[in-house]
């Protein structure tokens, strides 16, 4: 059957069950541009901006930005920026179709484009979800100044690829033109992520200012203004945030049962799951929607639940990413139905617990209770490769940060350290076990090149710390490597169910 596609024409015409917009969306104006229009941010950030605009907020439509490809454009753009957002438990499913997005653009194929969407006085915030690679950090966790892509930038500000050089521009335009600066909101899974992005991009300034100086070239800014690295530094807001909601890779079936319940036919709906959080430092000079209204949480200071977070859901995704793709589970909810992956991951919890403040009012149990219901929702169907990815980009801020203060504080984290264990077992077990491109890492090349050499479990540990930058410079960075390689020897002599008995785990269950 082929069916019309979602789009402002059609939106009357969709199923009682489904709900839409409730607003006009040609009354609404842009006042929100975000870098990295995913399924992520289209599950998260634009539903609840979605609320904002149904609530009479109308200044705060959303210009989409693709930074590499035009896949989402292609898929939205016939849509008139429309899609549908499946929420889905094991008790069924709800559809709310989504109207927060008024534009995409692709930075690639028009960087003017963005660059002006930018610059627009309209625009009061720019939110990012371009995924940790993308900072474009070298193992010190400083920019990466050699990369590509920052080189070109820095040579062709006016032309950037990267976040870093479109958010420089454009903030250098908009100080010479007298505009206001807009808000920096990253939305990433990083430590601390306000500052570090805050961070990042005062050093690509900086780099960008000796260049401009050595030319002799007049920068975007009034006669006699500080450096553009002081401007940022000193009068661009970057808050923090903590977001989180499960959201699933999209499959063909979804499309296909999301034709048939809406009648029409939408190209990129996104799965996801009740659960949605999202938690932010109310730090917004240029005005910001009034989010609270609609469950976000705004709080002086992130740091608490960005940590709890981090560590206990994200790490223990992690884990039963690497160990179930290493015991045959494909989803998260098998792998968490085996009972020695959800013995292992309580465990992991305790010792991740032990790492977060007591004062800060954080309710560990209820979280930890809860994130055990979300993780045995049967029908997200969430893939352990896709939670896989980017390795080692995660893996600092999921586990190794904890295990790092676990050891200075003399306290259990062997369970964390079988984590980064099995992601190294995993890397080493596509093409052989797993498929090849089962998952990806930034590092994929060296690592295989590295992996296929087969060293000992201890030269292997230390190499992959080498490369990725893990625990760099820390004193206890041997005594790590030697408790990871001890797993890596159980995990490559009899896999997950060695290093499971290792730890007095019993009962695993392949698919």
């Amino acid at each position: 059957m082929t069916h019309d596609r979602l789009s402002d024409g059609t939106l009357r015409s969709l199923p009682n069950q489904a709900s839409v917009p409730a607003y006009d969306r040609d009354d609404i104006a842009p006042g929100i541009v975000h870098l990295g229009v995913g399924a992520f941010h289209r599950a998260h950030q634009a539903a609840y901006v979605d609320d904002c605009l149904a609530a009479g907020e109308r200044d705060w439509g959303i210009v989409g930005v693709s930074l590499r490809s035009a896949d989402t454009r292609d898929a939205l753009a016939p849509q008139d920026g429309l899609y549908t957002l499946a929420i889905r438990d094991s008790g069924g499913e709800s559809l709310r179709v989504i109207g927060s997005i008024q534009s995409m653009l692709v930075a690639p194929e028009d960087p003017g484009a963005v660059l002006a969407a930018l610059i627009d006085p309209r625009t009061r915030i720019v939110t990012l979800t371009i995924t940790e690679k993308a900072y474009l950090r070298a193992a010190d966790g400083r920019l990466d100044e050699t990369h590509p892509d920052i080189v070109h930038d820095l040579a062709n500000p006016g032309l950037p690829r990267t976040a870093h050089g479109f958010l420089t521009e454009a903030l250098a335009r908009r100080r010479a033109a007298g505009t206001p600066a807009f808000t920096v909101l990253c939305c990433d899974n990083l430590p601390a992520n306000g500052a570090t992005l805050h961070r990042l991009l005062i050093e690509f300034a900086a780099l960008r200012d000796q260049g401009l100086a050595r030319q002799g070239d007049v920068q975007l800014a009034p006669q006699g203004d500080a450096p553009l690295a002081s401007h940022i530094a000193n009068d661009v807001a970057f808050p923090s945030s903590m977001v989180d909601r499960i959201v699933p890779a999209t499959t063909d079936a979804d499309r296909t049962r999301i034709a048939v319940e809406l009648g029409v036919e939408d190209a990129w709906p996104v799965m996801t799951e009740p659960f949605c959080q999202w938690v932010v430092e109310d730090d917004f000079p240029a005005g910001r929607p009034a989010w609270e209204k609609f469950g976000v949480t705004m709080v002086a200071d992130v740091g608490p639940f960005e940590d709890m977070k981090l560590r206990l859901l994200n790490g223990s995704h992690s884990g039963i990413a690497y160990l179930g793709l290493l015991s045959g589970h494909a989803t998260v909810d098998r792998a968490f139905a085996d009972p020695a992956i959800r013995q292992f991951v309580d465990r992991l919890w305790a010792e991740a617990i032990s790492t977060l403040p007591e004062d800060a009012g954080l309710d560990t149990s209820a979280y930890t209770a809860e994130l055990a219901q979300r993780f045995s929702n049967t029908a997200l169907a969430h893939r352990t490769a896709q939670i896989a990815n980017d390795g080692s980009q995660k893996l600092p801020q999921r586990i190794v940060a904890s295990v790092l203060e676990c050891l200075e504080a003399g306290t259990e984290m062997v369970h964390l350290t079988l984590v980064v264990a099995a992601w190294i077992a995993a890397c080493a077990a596509r093409g052989k076990a797993l498929p090849e491109a089962h998952f990806t890492d930034p590092l994929d090349a060296p690592l295989t090149e590295l992996l296929s050499q087969q060293l000992p479990a201890n030269e292997t540990v230390t190499a992959v710390f080498d490369l990725a930058g893990f625990a760099r410079d820390h004193p206890e960075r041997q005594t790590l490597i030697e408790l990871v390689a001890v797993h890596l020897v159980h995990l490559r002599r009899d896999g997950p169910i060695l290093a499971f008995a290792a730890l007095g785990i019993d009962g695993i269950e392949a698919d």
